[in-house]
């Protein structure tokens, strides 16, 4: 057989994300809502063990953002993504859509960055206590400063686009109550008006 003749089998677009996804989404976000507040805390924090542990949990942490991010990306692919919703303005379609893509963007580049910028200051990033990352970059002070900012600044739109996303999914869930919101949720969790 040919590969002309060979019959495509084509995948229908799930209605709802997969628990995988579900889970890995949630999980990120607890992650995110620990990393940017203690972010923004630690150059305030004490010099010494505490903003010490604080820095050590905010790169592991970070890690585990980047590790989550990957697997997102695999999930997904796998299992794919419910279409967007018919029900969405034509605003609301680029917004989402725009949103979601500076968010995969962003739990990708964020931790790269921070992680970047600690090699370059040079501090090892421990996991956990558990194992340490390799360097990533070379020890500079120029380099470090041009890292960390980017780190911040990617931090900072995190922030703003996350308050847009959860800002949308507030309204879709509680004013519209279309089911946009129900399909990140657990099945059955909360369902659209009808």
């Amino acid at each position: 057989m040919s590969t002309s003749e060979r019959p495509t089998i084509l995948r229908r677009a799930p209605e709802s994300y997969s628990a995988a996804s579900k889970w890995l989404h949630w999980l990120t976000a607890a992650c995110i809502f620990f990393l940017i507040p203690s972010g923004l805390s630690l150059e305030h924090l004490p010099e010494g063990v505490i903003q010490n542990t604080f820095y050590d949990l905010h790169r592991s942490f970070g890690f585990v953002v980047l590790c989550l991010a990957i697997l997102r990306v695999g999930v997904r692919l796998y299992y794919g993504a419910p279409a967007a919703y018919a029900g969405l303005t034509p605003f609301e379609r680029i917004a989402s859509q725009a949103a979601h893509m500076a968010l995969y963007v962003l739990i990708f580049v964020t931790p790269m960055l921070g992680w970047a910028a600690t090699s370059a200051y040079p501090v090892t990033v421990s996991v956990f206590w558990l194992f340490n990352l390799p360097m990533i970059a070379p020890a500079n002070e120029d380099l470090f400063k041009t890292l960390i900012l980017g780190h911040k600044i990617a931090a900072f739109t995190m922030a703003g686009v996350l308050a847009a996303h959860i800002g949308g999914a507030l309204m879709h869930g509680f004013i519209k109550r279309d089911g946009v919101l129900a399909r990140m949720l657990p099945d059955g969790f909360m369902q659209p008006r009808n």
